[in-house]
């Protein structure tokens, strides 16, 4: 299921189903021997109480149609309204395989009363193919200046906060003769913000957009000094080719990335100002070189908790069906 079947299928080959067309996926599951959430916080209540409903409905019309349920790679909430509650531990309880990707969804399924046994692994994302581009025309540095990933993602109801906070701490990253390069994770939300933090600061912030492929955004990450980032997937691919990552505490899930990541805790995004964050972001650039050799480490380790999804999987099949 895809939101865009026709990119889906031209960057990667597979083919796809509209994750909105009912009929399509009806026919698609009739197909198949099992129904895989394949990662990511889709049990969620934040941004609206829909997301888990929809979900959950296609956990239930799969269970209807006598086909397994495996939950892999999953972030679990935040969930804070009863309806998200209930519906996602109903969703979760019929699930015949789960796999989280931290400790504390974990513990968030148990204090809702999930009873399916539940594995910690870790994001999928870690098992994106190590090879980035070579072309050193990629990079951002310029002259002598570092450049550093800035990763921002809407947050809370005035919009004005965020652009904000980024657009000074961009200012303050020039004058220290650091390059800041904002990253769009999300081509429908980030970007948007992105054009704006531009224009707070006079539209002279480079910026990385409408990249394909995860892959992409890697190559050009590898060749940046550091990430500062809100975006949980800009730090697991910041993470993913060893640049240590400056996380933004705005959910739990990130807090829970960088505490298994053994970098430092996130910061708290209450009260951020632009020079407290860049204080914070000089600080933890001063022990740049032993943060590299955590992420080597960090890394692999991280890659063999990934593979945990992928063998849960291969196990969790009906033995007729080649892995």
């Amino acid at each position: 299921m895809s939101g865009a079947p026709e990119e889906t299928f031209r960057y990667y080959g597979y083919r796809s189903i509209p994750r909105m067309d009912s009929g399509a996926y009806t026919t698609a599951i009739k197909e198949s021997d099992a129904l895989v959430f394949a990662g990511g916080s889709v049990f969620q209540d934040v941004t609206s109480v829909r997301s888990v409903v929809y979900y959950a409905g296609l956990v239930s019309k799969a269970k209807k149609a006598g086909k397994k349920v495996f939950m892999v790679g999953q972030g679990v909430g935040p969930l804070t309204s009863f309806i998200g509650k209930r519906v996602a531990t109903r969703a979760f309880n019929q699930a015949d395989l789960i796999v989280v990707r931290d400790p504390i969804s974990k513990n968030t399924l148990q204090a809702l009363g999930v009873t399916t046994p539940v594995k910690v692994g870790a994001d999928l994302a870690f098992l994106l193919p190590e090879k980035i581009n070579d072309d050193d025309s990629l990079s951002f540095n310029i002259g002598d200046m570092r450049s550093v990933g800035v990763a921002p993602r809407p947050f809370g109801k005035d919009k004005k906060v965020v652009i904000e906070l980024f657009g000074e701490f961009c200012r303050l990253l020039f004058q220290a003769k650091i390059m800041p390069v904002l990253i769009e994770m999300d081509k429908n939300h980030d970007g948007p913000l992105i054009t704006e933090i531009e224009k707070q600061q006079g539209g002279k912030i480079p910026d990385l957009r409408k990249q394909q492929t995860p892959m992409q955004i890697q190559g050009r990450i590898a060749r940046m000094d550091g990430m500062i980032a809100m975006r949980l997937h800009a730090g697991i691919l910041a993470a993913s080719v060893g640049v240590p990552p400056l996380m933004i505490n705005y959910d739990p899930k990130v807090s829970a990335f960088s505490k298994m990541l053994d970098i430092g805790a996130a910061i708290p995004m209450d009260n951020l100002t632009p020079q407290k964050l860049f204080e914070s972001f000089m600080a933890f650039q001063k022990d740049r070189d032993r943060l590299v050799k955590v992420m080597v480490k960090k890394r692999e380790e991280m890659r063999r908790e990934a593979m945990v999804n992928i063998t849960a999987i291969k196990e969790g099949l009906p033995s007729t069906v080649s892995a």
